[in-house]
């Protein structure tokens, strides 16, 4: 008889793709089902995210929740970003918890499955080689990782202490991965990493010379391969032959997630990021000029420590020229193992959380007044996902969501689609 797994995923797309490897390696290599059903399971997982507070305090509770319901003889194991800072710490106030498995050693799963109170949380160690099995969660879109770790050291930002530093993976590998997902079926391409556009400065044993904007341009040649998405690019290593790839490459969707985290130079430069407000006003600017249509989304921490009211001004003020379609916009959260947590001047809470208030308010406004020129266009959907009330939902090439009244008829297939509902989230049409 197979056995059950059951996995929860908290935190980014690169967590996604890290649950998917998991699952695949203990499909092919250990005989387990996925199950929708925790009381059944029996390995219970959880894949974390470290990145801010709420998701490293929900663990705690959410193991305890697991403990609570798992049938006797279950395991529970710790994935991801908050095993790889806390590590043995996670055993100790959990003692019922069978392993502990970092972001860095996901092709360990099958070997702490079998060693009670394992803990590998090795940031060193270098997965970027391995051959995983072979597993997606979507059949129309596959995730496929480009690099792993970051060697940028933001102030405010765990995540070098937690993947560790940047390799990139072979380009071969890569393409062999994005081969197999469109032979199977999978029309969209999603690369990963934590500066994708930094890919190709560090391998541990490939030997040639290539860049993101390369790499974009073999992977849109693969056969089957419609189009490409990636996530995310640093705004530093936006050059010009990146933009111009990204405007004139008809596979690249125009939507760029371009993490802006402050308007103002003197915070950027408190945390480390290496751009001036004048350069991403820059790129932006340039983006918008190259192609019209182009959704661009962003982050924002507001409350970062020493932020003035000027510094916050000058972040509504990029805010208001660039109008974001999606902004990622949460109060700065001190993280262990980052200097920022010991920067004198902390914003107070009630401080931060008017900002953020402040700022998503904004937003809704740019949004409202984005939506209300949707109505009547026409764009092409992949659609990919059903959603209650008999709609079927997909993307618009620049990321729009769009819903139509449909069927399974229409998952996995290109259709145009008029805007008769425009709202600050997702569109509504009709199929044309």
């Amino acid at each position: 008889m197979t056995k059950k797994l059951y996995i929860e995923t908290l935190g980014c797309a690169m967590n996604v793709r890290d649950s998917e490897h998991i699952i695949a390696e203990l499909k092919n290599k250990e005989d387990f089902d996925l199950t929708e059903n925790i009381k059944e399971a029996d390995l219970i997982l959880i894949n974390t995210c470290s990145v801010r507070e709420k998701p490293v305090h929900k663990l705690f509770s959410e193991i305890g929740h697991f403990n609570k319901v798992k049938k006797p003889g279950a395991k529970i194991g710790v994935c991801g970003c908050t095993a790889s800072h806390l590590g043995e710490e996670i055993i100790k106030k959990a003692p019922y918890v069978s392993f502990v498995l970092g972001a860095r050693n996901v092709s360990k799963i099958t070997d702490v499955l079998h060693k009670e109170k394992a803990v590998e949380v090795d940031i060193d160690y270098d997965e970027s080689t391995y051959a995983f099995s072979d597993f997606r969660s979507s059949l129309y879109k596959a995730f496929i990782n480009i690099s792993i770790g970051c060697d940028k050291k933001c102030t405010f930002c765990i995540v070098p202490n937690t993947r560790g530093e940047e390799i990139s993976i072979p380009p071969d590998l890569i393409l062999k991965e994005v081969e197999k997902a469109a032979k199977s079926g999978a029309k969209e391409i999603f690369l990963l990493g934590q500066n994708v556009n930094n890919y190709g400065r560090r391998f541990s044993s490939y030997e040639g010379e290539i860049n993101f904007t390369k790499l974009l341009r073999l992977v849109s040649e693969v056969d089957g391969v419609e189009r490409i998405r990636f996530t995310s690019p640093h705004p530093l290593h936006m050059d010009d032959e990146f933009l111009e790839e990204f405007a004139n490459n008809p596979k690249i969707c125009k939507s760029m997630h371009m993490p802006l985290q402050s308007g103002s130079t003197k915070v950027l430069r408190d945390m480390k990021r290496g751009y001036t407000k004048e350069w991403f006003l820059n790129r932006a600017s340039k983006l918008r000029e190259m192609v019209p249509d182009v959704h661009i989304s962003t982050d924002i921490i507001v409350g970062f420590p020493g932020e003035s009211e000027k510094d916050f001004e000058e972040t509504i003020e990029v805010v208001k020229e660039v109008k974001f379609e999606q902004i990622f916009s949460f109060k700065y959260s001190p993280r262990p193992l980052t200097p920022a947590k010991d920067f004198e001047n902390q914003v107070p809470d009630e401080v931060a959380s008017e900002r953020l208030k402040i700022l998503q308010d904004l937003h809704f406004e740019i949004l409202d007044e984005i939506s209300k020129r949707e109505l009547g266009k026409v764009y092409k959907v992949y659609f990919e996902e059903l959603k209650p009330g008999g709609f079927v939902a997909g993307r618009s090439d620049n990321n729009w969501i769009v819903k139509v009244k449909g069927s399974e008829e229409l998952l996995g297939k290109f259709v145009d689609v008029k805007i008769t509902k425009p709202g600050r989230l997702a569109l509504e049409g009709e199929t044309v």
